[in-house]
């Protein structure tokens, strides 16, 4: 951990649920709650990844395999880890993938599973895990959106359309659960270097252009999200909710 990060009492032992945590920005949450001394359980289709994640990690945290496109297998793996770490009063939505496709090639199928892998499954799981918010008197939800929707980007319209839903259904669900005290929000990362988008689409023309766009030019690493979302997790958000955060530099 970075020494001169901020740590939040009220997260100790708290039990967090990410989405998507094997890897990337998932995992960097992942590192951030363990080291706020929370108990965090994860979900991923990558076992060999998750499993690593685990071994490398000292606190209190578990992993369930699932396919977040199978709404019975989420529900099904948040009650595994709910049974090992007790009921989540912190739920971070992470899961997603920005594959590139032209608007052209897009099929009704392609179409209906992107939302899927995208977006459905953090209805569903708001869904099963409030139940057990409502009980415990409050909770924090956290959606991660995207910027690329916010810079009008192309070249993956069923991603950036999923991603701008995801800004409706924080509202909804705020409106719907604040009675309860519990808080909904959105992070919106921007570019954001993981291995994934290293490996995949970073070129030096691409980061120089990025660079352009951003107020500051310093490259985003996942940690920096991590820490917005352990800050709205935190009860030093308490009074946040229905709202964007946004961890961009500033990209226009």
């Amino acid at each position: 951990m970075t020494s001169n990060f901020a740590i939040y009492p009220s997260l100790k032992g708290k039990t967090v649920f990410i989405t998507g945590g094997a890897s990337g920005i998932g995992a960097d949450m992942v590192r951030a709650f363990v080291d706020q001394g929370s108990k965090v359980g994860f979900i991923d289709m990558d076992e060999a990844t998750s499993a690593e994640l685990c071994a490398s990690l000292s606190g209190d945290v578990a992993f369930e395999k699932c396919d977040l496109r199978d709404i019975d297998q989420l529900k099904s793996a948040f009650a595994k880890l709910a049974e090992r770490l007790g009921p989540a009063t912190v739920l971070v939505n992470n899961a997603a993938r920005d594959d590139r496709h032209g608007w052209q090639d897009v099929t009704p199928e392609y179409w209906d599973e992107r939302q899927a892998t995208n977006l459905r499954h953090h209805f569903f799981a708001i869904q099963a895990v409030a139940p057990g918010m409502i009980e415990a008197g409050g909770g924090s939800i956290i959606n991660m959106g995207s910027n690329s929707w916010w810079e009008a980007g192309g070249d993956m319209p069923a991603y950036t359309t999923s991603k701008a839903a995801v800004h409706g259904l924080t509202r909804t669900m705020a409106r719907d659960l604040g009675g309860h005290r519990i808080r909904v929000n959105t992070v919106v990362p921007g570019w954001i270097m993981t291995d994934r988008q290293k490996e995949l689409w970073v070129t030096e023309e691409a980061i120089e252009n990025h660079r352009n766009r951003q107020c500051l030019k310093d490259l985003i690493e996942p940690v920096y999200v991590a820490r917005m979302v352990v800050f709205l997790a935190s009860d030093d958000a308490a009074m946040c909710t229905a709202n964007n955060y946004m961890v961009e530099a500033g990209s226009i």
